[in-house]
């Protein structure tokens, strides 16, 4: 199914409004999910316990029933933003038009031009980013995890319910975005769930290319006897409006991450943030073809003079 949508989705994604119009069927994965052992992360105690329910697993913190499993590579930091600053943002967002995406979405886009196939990063329209987000960037220097974030793309997303929006399965791709997957929540409770991923096709998501900065992760990779932990788990992230949440290392490697249509609840709203691989920082090979993008990283700007796509 390959063919444009007015809705936005194309390919294999699809929102309730193609699959119903084209008489589509999309994956279940909930439905798939529930045949797995379920894991809720304790943002208390970055431990994972039985169970779906991540609501429930929290607040039984700290006298939770059994024993939790470490799930390295996962941070999650909740009120993050106050309640005015998650209102102020969102509003200012509103004020700038929403482009239709796959799967439901809307977003706005505020970064380079990457072709993901053929690795190739152009500067394109890239002019910087709203000055209204300013305030997040300069928030994340007060994370110890986030101090030498450089943030290359910031990205928003708008989930809707009725729209039966979601986002499938995946690893963000690894040739161009750097380890640190970084969510801000700005409106809207949510959920992230992770399976673990054993690529049969080494170059899908661009995985081959991690083992050049493996030795540049800040979190090591499990072996194979430690991912056995995780095997025939779903694990379920809280991702509570105002929060943070920081994917890095396995978490962010080893595992397949998505948001479920069933847990998108009225509209959600979060921004995206990325960082580049270190072959595109100084000192990488390709530094050359990065400064202009690193440049216009820097500049924060009236929205109406940014390019949006």
């Amino acid at each position: 199914m390959n063919t444009l949508r007015p809705c936005g989705c194309k390919g294999i994604r699809t929102c309730l409004e193609c699959e119903k119009s084209l008489e589509i069927q999309k994956t279940d994965f909930f439905k798939e999910y529930q045949s797995k052992t379920p894991f809720a992360f304790c943002v208390s105690c970055n431990m994972i316990y039985p169970g779906w329910d991540v609501t429930e697993i929290n607040k039984e913190h700290p006298n939770h029933k059994t024993d939790g499993i470490p799930f390295p590579g996962m941070f999650v930091e909740e009120n993050f933003l106050s309640s005015q600053e998650g209102d102020s943002v969102t509003k200012s967002l509103d004020d700038i038009p929403w482009i239709g995406s796959q799967s439901g979405r809307r977003k706005q886009n505020f970064g380079p031009k990457t072709n993901f196939k053929k690795r190739k990063l152009k500067n394109g329209e890239f002019n910087g980013f709203p000055d209204f987000t300013k305030f997040i960037q300069e928030k994340f220097r007060k994370t110890d995890l986030l101090k030498n974030f450089q943030t290359i793309e910031q990205c928003s997303l708008e989930y809707d319910e009725s729209k039966g929006a979601s986002i499938d399965p995946h690893v963000d791709d690894c040739w161009i975005w750097g380890e640190r997957v970084v969510t801000v929540n700005c409106l809207g409770d949510s959920v992230l769930t992770l399976v673990p991923f054993k690529p049969e096709n080494p170059k899908k998501y661009n995985l081959d290319l991690v083992k050049d900065y493996e030795s540049h992760l800040l979190a090591s990779l499990l072996d194979e006897e430690e991912l056995k932990t995780f095997e025939n788990m779903v694990i379920r992230v809280p991702m509570k409006s105002l929060s943070l949440m920081v994917m890095y290392g396995p978490a962010r490697y080893q595992f397949e991450h998505s948001v479920l249509r069933e847990d998108i609840e009225g509209r959600r709203v979060c921004l995206a943030y990325r960082e580049f691989t270190p072959m595109y920082l100084e000192g990488g090979n390709d530094f050359d073809k990065s400064k202009v993008v690193l440049e216009n990283a820097g500049k924060f700007e009236d929205p109406s003079v940014l390019f949006v796509h």
